[in-house]
């Protein structure tokens, strides 16, 4: 079997999802609205929340970390040391499709909390993600729910590239790049600045090496081999 180039394929990907950045849009870009809505929680000393669910959640995930990295107050909804939602806090929320039961409960159960939600302009449907926030960064991709199975990313009937709502996951990816781009330079954080509030694997080989023993010794502490 004879595969495509695989910098040809990676080539298309890459245009297929920076074109979602160029469709004209009405309002506020999907880039504004984060770092303004981030900024903002920032400035009234409230903690950012996330949530999203399957794929589009683990973008949130990476953005939460991410937002770790500056410095800044995030958790993600859901995991054990993830403290309560309170006034001056903001959530930022995905409902690609515009509706996801969960992350509507979420969203509608706040008491004066900003919420932020993330979700496709393509979708026809809308949820109480959408009605309860106060921001919406509109990422003009198709979802899983609009794909339809028919080519819809470009392909004109051949094979999808980004099937399955792919393109939307890979939007929001490129997005919170840029926000985590844009954010470092508001907050004047440059890379070295970054850089030690990163869990990276250390350089020092007496530090690799004190970490491969605990690792060891909690195996068979835990294990009793």
């Amino acid at each position: 079997m004879e595969h495509a180039p695989i910098s040809s394929l990676a080539t298309h990907i890459c245009n297929q999802i920076s074109s979602m950045f160029v469709k004209p849009t009405t309002g506020p870009s999907p880039l504004a609205v984060m770092v303004e809505e981030i900024s903002a929680a920032v400035i009234r000393g409230g903690k950012i929340f996330l949530y999203g669910v399957g794929r589009e959640g683990l973008m949130l995930k990476a953005l939460c970390m991410r937002l770790a990295h500056l410095g800044l107050p995030a958790h993600y909804v859901f995991d054990m040391p993830t403290p309560p939602i309170s006034a001056p806090d903001l959530l930022i929320a995905s409902a690609g499709p515009w509706s996801f039961a969960t992350v509507d409960a979420i969203c509608g159960g706040l008491n004066r909390t900003v919420v932020a939600c993330c979700c496709s302009r393509l979708s026809r449907r809308s949820g109480l993600a959408v009605k309860w926030a106060s921001a919406v960064a509109y990422i003009p991709a198709k979802t899983m729910a609009d794909d339809g199975g028919n080519g819809g990313n470009g392909g004109g009937g051949s094979r999808q590239l980004l099937p399955m709502g792919s393109l939307y996951e890979g939007a929001m990816f490129v997005l919170f790049k840029m926000v985590v781009f844009e954010l470092a330079v508001v907050l004047g954080q440059s890379p070295d600045a970054i850089r030690p509030a990163t869990p990276i694997w250390s350089e020092d080989k007496q530090v690799r090496d004190y970490i491969v023993r605990e690792i060891r010794l909690l195996h068979l502490t835990t294990h009793g081999f």
